[in-house]
C-alpha cells in the first residue's frame, strides 16, 4: 500500500452500480465532479461519497485544476481484479475442456454402440 491507507478494499467499491458507473465514465475520459454528477438522479453529496469510497480504494484520484476537482482513473489498482478474475477465466476454461472431452467421448461411445448394433 502507499502511504495513504486504503479504507475500502477494491471488492468493496465496485460492489456499489453507481460506482461501477462511475468507473466506465472515468475509463472514457477524465472528469469534473459536476459532469459525473449530472449523470446521476442522486445529489452531489451521494457523488462526492462514491467518489471518496473510488479515491479510497485507490480505483481513482482526484487532482484540483482551477475551482474544480477532475477525477481520473488509477489503472494499476485494476490489477487485484484482473489477477482475481483470471484465476475463474482458467476455472472455466478447465471446465469448459472437461465438458468437451465428455461430450466427443459420449458421441464418440453413441457412435461404436450403433457399429456394433448393425
Amino acid at each position: 500500500m502507499t502511504s495513504v491507507a486504503r479504507k475500502h478494499d477494491v471488492f468493496q467499491a465496485i460492489a456499489d452500480p453507481t460506482r461501477r458507473q462511475v468507473l466506465q465514465m472515468l475509463a472514457e475520459k477524465d472528469l469534473p465532479i459536476s459532469k459525473i454528477t449530472a449523470q446521476f438522479p442522486v445529489s452531489r453529496t451521494a457523488i462526492v461519497k462514491h467518489l471518496q469510497i473510488l479515491t479510497e480504494a485507490q480505483l481513482i484520484n482526484g487532482q484540483k485544476v482551477g475551482r474544480e476537482k477532475i477525477y481520473r482513473l488509477q489503472t494499476e489498482s485494476f490489477n487485484e481484479l484482473k489477477q482475481w478474475l483470471s484465476y475463474f477465466d482458467q476455472f472455466w476454461d478447465n471446465k469448459l475442456s472437461m465438458l468437451k472431452y465428455s461430450v466427443e467421448n459420449n458421441d464418440e461411445n453413441k457412435e461404436g454402440n450403433l457399429k456394433e448394433a448393425d
